[in-house]
């Protein structure tokens, strides 16, 4: 997320790298690489000289204070001016209403139906009971792939193949959600391969219809200026309260993250960061910012660590630590907690500094597969006490996992060094458990290679 960018903005830096001060002619040049930084980043030409012309002026305009360097107050400019752009801080969701509605636009292939099932497991999550409303009527099997996500994710889809007015189908969605007791329905409206007449008059009148709490605007992050201009032609019509930003885990410029508030004025609200049902994050502009010029962002680190991890089996883990019962069955749980938290590589770049390191890395987010193969591969008693693995008993571990001898006993290793690692920390807190989620991941990383 953002790489590209990153390199841009440090390359642009540089300029004032062992400047003493900060003159007109070294703010200048850095304010060019970074107007062309925006630039290749797909934002628009227009918005990336504003933002570039900012930055000058209030360089400019401070006084260089005798321990903060020239390129530090740049980094601290941009990063002010960065998180402006984004809408300077995060927006909640408006769920009022008995139930709240919240409708869900965009074109097809935007990620609209998944992110819908999304936000509805999210805001599960947060002890709202929301219902999922299929108002797609044109694209073949719309109304059955919500009925599948419903299902995975444990919300109930309403739907009615009998009924072709999508307008009605919202209506009835939402009676149902009134007389069954839901508080949130989220309706799941049709999309098309491009903006047209037809479906922007049918948007307009659901939402004129439902008069919703939210309506949210779904885009594909990577179409770059092209999202910025079909949120524009949107907005005009249905006047949107928020976007979703999908595939941001993909090779995105972040044009259009860095565009849509300044031509819109409306906020992005949740950014879609993978496909597991999991991966839709709240969208910070501050933290993204930060993100952006390498500075990580451990804040959302420790939350998504904080949903994931909760404070019961975190004791419970630690008095198995403390009596040294700490087995291959907690490591397995261990590594499927830090696997539902998301991508690996985008976990570690939250780490301050770590950005620029995996820069060219490749991490495969398919890294922990091998360890889980192992471990369950192994008999109860084995996982129980891992002191009985023999070396017939690797043979066939590794034969029935898909993996070497090698890897077997690679993994036993970090195991036993793990177990130490965490008997020494189970005092430390929280500190010693990122320790531990840190080094678990790095393991993930060396059995995927």
């Amino acid at each position: 997320m953002f790489d590209n960018l990153q390199e841009r903005f440090d390359k642009a830096f540089k300029t004032l790298r062992g400047e003493g001060r900060i003159t007109e002619v070294n703010v200048g040049e850095t304010a060019k690489e970074i107007r062309r930084a925006l630039i290749e980043a797909d934002v628009s030409y227009a918005v990336a000289k504003a933002f570039a012309g900012r930055i000058k002026e209030k360089a400019l305009g401070q006084e260089v204070l005798t321990r903060v360097k020239p390129g530090q107050l740049l980094v601290k400019i941009t990063q002010e001016e960065l998180t402006a752009l984004m809408g300077g801080q995060n927006h909640e969701l408006n769920l009022k209403g008995k139930p709240a509605v919240i409708v869900m636009s965009g074109l097809q292939g935007s990620g609209k139906t998944t992110h819908a099932a999304k936000l509805a497991k999210m805001l599960s999550g947060k002890g709202r009971r929301p219902l999922l409303a299929a108002c797609d009527v044109y694209r073949p099997a719309a109304i059955d792939q919500l009925h599948v996500l419903g299902e995975q994710i444990g919300v109930e889809v309403f739907s009615d193949r009998d009924l072709k007015d999508p307008v009605a189908i919202a209506q009835a969605a939402v009676a149902r959600g009134a007389s069954q007791g839901y508080d949130t329905v989220i309706i799941d409206t049709a999309g098309r391969t491009a903006v047209d007449e037809k479906m922007m008059d049918e948007i307009e009148r659901i939402v004129s219809a439902l008069n919703p709490s939210e309506t949210l605007f779904v885009v594909d992050a990577m179409t770059g200026q092209d999202a910025v201009n079909t949120a524009k032609a949107f907005h005009d019509r249905i006047a949107f309260d928020g976007v979703i930003l999908t595939k941001m885990d993909g090779d995105t410029r972040g044009g259009a993250a860095l565009s849509i508030r300044e031509v819109t004025g409306v906020p992005v609200k949740y950014i879609g960061t993978g496909e597991k049902p999991e991966a839709l994050e709240a969208f910070h502009p501050e933290r993204m910012a930060e993100r952006i010029l390498g500075m990580g962002d451990v804040v959302s680190l420790v939350e998504k660590a904080q949903e994931h991890f909760d404070e019961e089996s975190a004791k419970k883990l630690e008095a198995k630590i403390r009596k040294n019962k700490f087995d291959f069955d907690d490591f397995l749980e261990q590594v499927q907690q830090i696997q539902k938290m998301g991508n690996v590589k985008d976990l570690l770049s939250m780490v301050p500094g770590m950005g620029k390191a995996l820069k060219g890395v490749d991490i495969d987010d398919d890294a922990f597969k091998g360890i889980e193969a192992i471990i369950k591969s192994m008999t109860p008693q084995e996982r129980a006490r891992p002191d009985v693995l023999n070396g017939s008993r690797k043979q066939r571990i590794a034969k029935g996992s898909g993996s070497t001898l090698q890897d077997v006993n690679k993994l036993i290793k970090q195991f036993e060094d793990m177990k130490k690692m965490m008997k020494m920390m189970s005092g430390m807190g929280g500190k010693g458990r990122r320790q531990m989620m840190g080094n678990m991941m790095g393991a993930g990383n060396k059995m995927g290679r």
